[in-house]
């Protein structure tokens, strides 16, 4: 079977008892409820009482216990959610029969970041992402490692989804953000995405590059007409070292987290949000090496369409048939009226490798964009019932 999972937060639930039947009745059989989460203004148009919820900073929406946080970041309690909120959701989830997996954020946290610009990503001109936690030191790497520990420990989850466990560049930033007016290409935005804060200016030297010149060579870069591809911009021989250093990074803050995960639950299901390029700028952050350790790889299939085929394609080809691919979709980019019929796309979702649907959101869209992704989801159920491009798994327990 092709497992399917629909995202959604704790107050979705909250005063919603039809939240639960809502979901299922779309074909879910797990709920990506969301544990630790930043900062955000969320519409709930399908709510009976509510229309709009914010989230003024990232926070922890399980308990934080202090004692287990021993280093100088710990995430905040949110406030603004009623005692036992996520608890309680899950129950919900349960109780209509489907299994609850904790939607877990790791580095993007702004409130962390303004309070310790010493630990964010900071670019080639030296100004820092304050959104961004930079993995690369020890104490943000710390951090998400007892985050994960912490998550399966008290939510007690059937499976867990990392996202934003790596380094997040310019592509993830904050309140009503403007970078798009800078026209910056793809290889620029993945220059100004490279870090120079000082745990990655010491990553440099003791892989022989001098962060001195790199960053003078992105500022450069930057300033200019835009370079085809970062090696055209550094150099091959910079370019290959530099992706290295941060695919080892990317790899090792990856592994940490899931070690921590299973530390309590060896049996406990882990995805990852993540994308193949090593110099991915958003907050699909990259894999680094492929993933053996991990049961589940979702890719964003957010642009839709047949370009959502080649995102499936290139993530199938990169991790191997021993891990799941999932496809991350939106209602509103799942077709276009002069596009493939939904009965074509779900071929070719399939014949691309995805095996786990990953819809969002259960409670951010109106009843007519849940209409569609139930149809989407009927759709490529049906099709898969026929031919099984990739073996099933199961949510809730690693493959076997």
């Amino acid at each position: 079977m092709v497992n399917t999972v629909g995202y959604a937060y704790p107050w979705d639930f909250d005063g919603d008892p039809a939240a639960g039947p809502r979901a299922r009745d779309l074909g879910v059989n797990a709920v990506a409820l969301a544990a630790a989460y930043h900062s955000t203004r969320v519409p709930t148009p399908v709510h009976p009482t509510s229309r709009l919820v914010t989230a003024p900073h990232a926070a922890s929406y399980l308990p934080v216990r202090a004692a287990k946080w021993t280093g100088g970041l710990r995430p905040l309690d949110a406030e603004w959610l009623p005692e036992g909120a996520w608890a309680a959701a899950a129950k919900d989830v349960r109780a209509a029969g489907m299994k609850v997996l904790a939607w877990t954020v790791f580095t993007h946290t702004s409130v962390l970041g303004r309070a310790n610009e010493d630990l964010v990503v900071r670019n080639a001109f030296g100004e820092p992402y304050t959104y961004a936690l930079c993995p690369s030191a020890e104490a943000v790497s710390d951090y998400c490692v007892t985050l994960a520990s912490e998550v399966v420990e008290t939510a007690e989850p059937d499976g867990i989804i990392l996202e934003a466990c790596g380094r997040l560049g310019v592509d993830h930033g904050g309140h009503h953000d403007k970078v798009d007016f800078a026209y910056w290409t793809a290889v620029q935005k993945q220059l100004l995405s490279l870090c120079f804060c000082t745990a990655c200016h010491q990553l440099y030297a003791a892989a022989g590059i001098d962060g001195v010149r790199l960053a003078a060579l992105v500022r450069a870069a930057v300033g200019a007409e835009a370079p085809a591809t970062v090696a055209d911009a550094l150099s091959p021989d910079l370019a290959d070292a530099v992706t290295k250093v941060v695919a080892e990074t990317a790899t090792t803050l990856r592994q940490r987290v899931v070690a921590a995960a299973r530390a309590t639950r060896p049996d406990l299901r882990v995805t990852f949000h993540g994308a193949v390029d090593p110099l991915a700028t958003g907050a699909f952050t990259a894999l680094g090496t492929p993933p053996s350790e991990l049961d589940s790889v979702v890719t964003s299939c957010w642009v839709g369409g047949v370009r959502a085929v080649d995102q499936l394609q290139q993530m199938s080809a990169y991790i191997g048939r021993d891990v799941a691919v999932g496809g991350y979709f939106r209602p509103d980019t799942l077709r276009s009226p002069e596009g493939p019929s939904l009965d074509d796309l779900a071929e070719r979702y399939l014949a691309a490798g995805l095996s786990e649907l990953h819809l969002y959101h259960l409670g951010l869209v109106p009843h007519p964009a849940l209409a569609v992704l139930r149809e989407f989801v009927g759709t490529v159920l049906a099709k898969a019932a026929i031919a099984h491009p990739r073996p099933d798994s199961q949510i809730g327990g690693p493959q076997s």
